[in-house]
């Protein structure tokens, strides 16, 4: 038997490894007992933005396209994953999603699954006015737009390019479609980012959208992040509280979700909302994840920072019938690590960046 605290800071919660083998039917569950119900589907690993944290200003080489799940394959692992494996969440990411042009497709084929999953998309926003009315009609719950200043500026030195005004736009489209709750994402700049999280917070607390602010993780193609560069979630309540916001822990439990949230009140408007934060390095929470992934290339994966993948899109090709790809699921599941490791010793990070992964 096997009892691990993760090897990581603040995560009191023990886990038990579990002696058996991976069950055959019930729950998506892991070998130290937590319940995977949801699922994170790359589209494509294109992107139309060069985010510092990401990628290079060059870019990456990106797929070719027959090495991409076609859509009929996207909807096949997605029906297998609710109906037989327990998934009640569905999010689309990329890369960046829009540029898929069978999103629209996907979408409305997923919400037609029963049970039917909730349905979300993260996106950075860029060609999301053009395409939010179709969306909400594909049956698309809600969005999280990647936002990480309203400062142009700074906006364009961390994307690389000019293109706040079209993210904007897209918030305010969302939320027309009734994609709500509109949520923004927002991983600060080393340099800037004090000073961006003020503005983001007063920014949706004035446009009825729910802020997150995400440590950068080391999930770079570069791999260039530094830890002593994170601007950590401590520093950032240091930094809304000395400018007047006043902040109270949100009282309902917190469960699997990744962000702690926060009830903030900006007295000089008298405006309030929520803010959470997602303390992927500083504060793990490995020990609640309910999250699998499976990228565009069609390789399921049982951690963001896993070393290993399970191909799905071979079994697909080769024929393999649903009961051996839920079973192929299951196994891989079942050998999810128990945290993610990035305050480990020997921590290696992973071979594909971010872009490559999906959300």
């Amino acid at each position: 038997m096997t009892i691990t605290t993760l090897g990581l800071p603040g995560v009191p919660r023990r886990l038990e490894r579990r002696a058996t083998q991976a069950p055959s039917s019930g729950p998506l569950v892991d070998s130290y007992g937590r319940v995977a119900t949801d699922l994170r589907v790359s589209l494509t690993d294109r992107c139309n933005l060069r985010c510092t944290y990401c990628m290079p200003a060059e870019g990456l080489p990106w797929s070719a396209a027959e090495q991409l799940l076609q859509p009929d394959e996207i909807i096949r692992l997605v029906r297998i994953a609710v109906a037989r494996l327990g998934i009640t969440k569905v999010r689309f990411t990329g890369g960046e999603p829009l540029l898929a042009k069978h999103l629209d497709e996907i979408v409305a084929a997923t919400a037609a699954l029963r049970p039917r999953p909730e349905i979300a998309l993260t996106t950075n926003g860029v060609l999301l006015a053009k395409r939010a009315e179709a969306l909400a009609r594909a049956s698309l719950d809600r969005v999280n737009v990647s936002l990480d200043s309203v400062d142009q500026r700074h906006f364009a030195a961390i994307t690389r390019r000019d293109r706040l005004a079209d993210v904007l736009a897209g918030l305010a489209a969302a939320h027309a479609a009734g994609l709500r709750p509109v949520k923004v994402n927002a991983v600060l700049d080393p340099l800037t980012g004090l000073e961006d999280a003020v503005s983001l917070v007063r920014f949706c607390l004035g446009h009825d959208y729910q802020l997150r602010i995400i440590e950068q993780m080391p999930l770079d193609a570069g791999h260039q992040w530094r830890r002593e560069a994170t601007v950590t979630a401590d520093r950032v309540l240091a930094q809304l509280r000395r400018h007047s916001l006043r902040l109270e822990p949100d009282r309902a439990p917190r469960g699997s979700a990744a962000a702690e949230l926060w009830r903030i009140t900006d007295p000089a408007t008298g405006r309030t909302g929520k803010v959470g934060i997602i303390a992927s390095v500083s504060q793990p929470f490995c020990s609640t994840c309910n999250r699998v992934r499976l990228t565009a290339d069609g390789q399921l994966r049982s951690c963001l920072f896993a070393n290993e993948e399970t191909d799905l899109r071979g079994l697909l090709r080769s024929g393999a019938d649903d009961a051996a790809i839920e079973a192929a699921c299951r196994t891989a599941m079942w050998g999810k690590p128990a945290g993610h490791g990035i305050n480990d010793p020997n921590f290696v990070q992973p071979a594909r960046p971010m872009s490559a992964i999906g959300g």
